[in-house]
């Protein structure tokens, strides 16, 4: 029997090693973390993280071949192949802050590795990493190796969460990059084995290192480009008259650019898609490309743009004031069908608001009160610590309240704002909601989930992002 153990426990981990274990039965999957509750959470009735059909996957292999242990350098020891899924933040401080990735936790691992293993290993990156990072392991793993022969691989994710199970049940590809030498073509082909349990063979695609590594962030920081650029649009669209729907629409009906990642919104959030960006725009400047590294990092710089467009556009729709105003913040994860707020708009958008004294109560179907305390109240650097290295407790806000429905969250508010595109949120009723508001009652959809003409009627006053203005704001000052 092969084994498989995979160090990280978390978003990209967990799924994926649990799909493994559904789809090849005859493959032993162990995942280990050191964060002793994420192990025991998946051990448990209430898995750590929230995707649909996750729950379904663990429970039919959990016990048979699938297992989640906090003893990591026993299950390393023993595995053939070992996926490495931990954390790679931004760094935020020295050499490269603020772009270049922060690789600590990635070293430790390959250290450990090479400490524990007695027998000859297949290392797979699965975590997002810069290019080149496989060449960095690699000599760590060799100049360690006490005579074991290491091959790396990378073997990025292209999981998008709230639809993380189906992605993996049915990839588009699967891209495996390693040496181009007899034993790395022999690694290559051993994981390949792996995923040709259920991957039909022409959508596994092998290349070099480098090209594996590059692939990934170049396919983020092309997804986050189509946001961005929509995004900009959006703002034309609200000083012109015209509808972004409408003209995402339009473009999207040519087969050359298509439909997908056209939606205007509030900005773009993730794990992935800022941290990937900016650690494009470190390499490129690294490489003596700085009008690449531009290009790339006005992806990210429209991206807050527009979060501060629309906390702007709130403010000066409400007499330019929300001091000592309640506001209904509806959704807080960073999209639908997830409870992750990782780079979440809604942080940016909060924090804006915060800063102008508005009172905020917050609902969001999927997001824990100790987590949204914990995004707003921490610097980011805190966040993407581990959870063990964390503060044990987020400090209270004493402009938040926390509620687990729609309605008591815009019970006696100025403003509702939509900040997460949950189905529910579409299907609410809106006229006992405007009746239970102040008055004048603002909706602020920064999703444009909701019927824009419908919501007029009732009696609100709607600002939903790149649509004509309503009258009211057409009054109001001019948004820098």
């Amino acid at each position: 029997m092969v084994k498989i153990c995979c160090i990280g426990a978390g978003y990209v981990g967990g799924p994926t090693m649990a799909v493994i274990a559904l789809k090849c039965p005859d493959i032993e999957v162990v995942v280990v973390d050191i964060f002793e509750p994420r192990i025991i959470a998946w051990n448990s009735d209430h898995l750590p993280i929230y995707e649909p059909g996750l729950d379904d996957v663990v429970k039919q292999c959990r016990g048979k071949n699938l297992f989640f242990s906090k003893d990591v350098e026993k299950h390393v020891a023993e595995a053939d192949i070992v996926f490495v899924s931990v954390n790679t933040p931004t760094k935020t401080q020295g050499l490269g802050a603020g772009k270049a990735a922060d690789l600590a936790y990635w070293e430790s691992a390959a250290r450990m590795i090479a400490d524990v293993s007695k027998t000859d290993k297949i290392v797979v990156e699965k975590s997002t990493v810069p290019v080149k990072t496989a060449e960095a392991i690699e000599k760590i793993l060799t100049h360690n190796s006490k005579g074991i022969n290491f091959q790396i691989l990378s073997n990025p994710e292209f999981l998008a969460e709230g639809t993380a199970i189906q992605d993996l049940f049915n990839p588009d590809r699967v891209l495996i990059g390693g040496r181009e030498t007899p034993e790395g073509k022999k690694a290559i082909q051993a994981l390949k084995d792996v995923y040709a349990h259920w991957v039909p063979v022409e959508r596994i695609i092998c290349t070099n290192l480098w090209s594996a590594e590059l692939s990934k962030l170049a396919a983020n920081a092309f997804l986050a480009q189509r946001i961005s650029s929509v995004n900009a649009m959006s703002a034309l669209c609200e000083a012109t008259g015209a509808d972004v729907f409408q003209v995402s629409h339009a473009i999207g009906k040519d087969t050359r650019i298509g439909p997908k990642f056209l939606n205007a919104s509030v900005g773009f959030g993730g794990s992935c898609f800022q941290k990937d960006i900016l650690n494009l725009v470190y390499i490129c400047e690294c490489n003596g490309l700085p009008e690449v590294a531009s290009y790339w990092k006005q992806v990210v710089q429209v991206n807050e743009y527009q979060k501060t467009r629309f906390v702007n556009r709130m403010v000066s729709s409400m007499f330019n004031t929300v001091s000592g105003k309640k506001i209904a913040i509806l959704g807080f994860a960073f999209k639908k069908d997830t409870g992750d707020t990782r780079e979440t708009p809604a942080i940016g958008v909060c924090q804006g608001l915060l800063g102008d004294k508005a009172i905020l109560s917050i609902y969001d179907p999927q997001v824990s009160q100790e987590q949204i305390q914990r995004d707003l109240s921490m610097h980011k650097s805190e966040l993407d610590r581990p959870p063990h290295l964390q503060p044990a407790s987020p400090t209270a806000i004493k402009q938040v309240t926390f509620v687990w429905d729609a309605y008591e969250a815009a019970k006696g508010a100025h403003g509702i704002c939509i900040l997460t595109e949950w189905d529910e949120f579409k299907t609410l009723d809106y006229q006992k909601i405007y009746d239970d508001m102040q008055k004048p009652a603002f909706v602020f959809d920064g999703r444009n989930v909701v019927d824009v003409d419908q919501l007029r009627q009732i009696g609100f006053i709607v600002y939903s992002i790149g649509k004509p203005l309503d009258a009211w704001l057409k009054d109001m000052p001019a948004v820098a």
